[in-house]
């Protein structure tokens, strides 16, 4: 019976803590969550720090640059190769 007494007053607790967060979004102007995403903080863009996605994808930018589909063959003349 504990137990129960406890789980309920868990689950009380956190759905008051949902509604606040909820009335908080609702009542504030600008209504939304804060953008935690290191790409939106401008300390570390003064910096030079991005997040490991968009360094990613800026990596597979400079990859795509950097190859020749030109210099491929389907043809291998090497001698002893598969």
């Amino acid at each position: 019976m504990n137990f129960l007494i406890v789980f309920l007053v868990a689950i009380v607790l956190v759905a008051i803590a949902f509604a606040g967060l909820a009335i908080k979004i609702l009542t504030e102007k600008k209504g939304e969550f804060p953008n935690l995403h290191i790409g939106a903080n401008p300390h570390m863009k003064e910096r030079g720090v991005t997040c490991a996605q968009t360094f990613d994808k800026m990596e597979q930018a400079k990859a795509r640059k950097e190859l020749s589909f030109k210099q491929l063959s389907l043809i291998n003349d090497e001698p002893g190769s598969c």
